[in-house]
């Protein structure tokens, strides 16, 4: 049983939620979300809270509904706040800058990595060895910082590569004499 599918959401001020043809909408002053509902769950919206039910006993019901909760949340979070990634490039040459549509970053290789900001995405430098990833869907900002992130992971023994800026990087010892 889901323990997280009994809770339902709360809708903060100046956010809509529409359900239409089984198509949850959600409206915000950042934006617009769109999630189709399966046919496992029923979601409905009384005042100012958004419910989900499971529409049987079967298994894919109940994992569908503590599923469908959490992307109503998510949804409901991404139009009023945003979500938000930050990365920190460490290493000597290492930086990042945003050329008009585009994410440049210089990463050691012969060449610097061109990465395009996808739609929906705004990606800002206030310095050069720092990258933050901000949006309305929360799956697109992750997808998009580990993407980035993979250009160069951190390596353990000196710590050089892009990484998260809450991640911590096991180091290990170098050789010894």
């Amino acid at each position: 049983m889901s323990r997280v599918g009994k809770y339902p959401v709360e809708i903060p001020a100046g956010v809509q939620i529409a359900i239409v043809d089984g198509i949850l909408t959600a409206t915000g002053r950042l934006g617009v979300l769109t999630l189709p509902l399966t046919e496992h769950v029923e979601a409905t919206v009384d005042g100012n809270k958004v419910s989900v039910q499971p529409k049987g006993s079967e298994a894919q019901a109940r994992m569908m509904w503590g599923t469908t909760r959490s992307l109503i949340a998510n949804m409901v979070r991404g139009v009023s706040t945003g979500f938000a990634r930050s990365l920190e490039i460490t290493g000597t040459g290492y930086r990042a800058a945003v050329q008009g549509k585009n994410l440049e970053i210089n990463l050691g290789f012969s060449h610097p990595v061109v990465y395009p900001v996808p739609e929906g995405i705004k990606i800002t430098c206030d310095r050069p060895t720092s990258i933050k990833v901000e949006g309305v869907d929360k799956r697109l900002v992750g997808q998009v910082a580990s993407e980035i992130r993979a250009f160069r992971p951190p390596e353990p023994y000196k710590g050089k590569g892009a990484r998260y800026t809450d991640e911590t990087i096991r180091r290990k010892e170098g050789k010894k004499k």
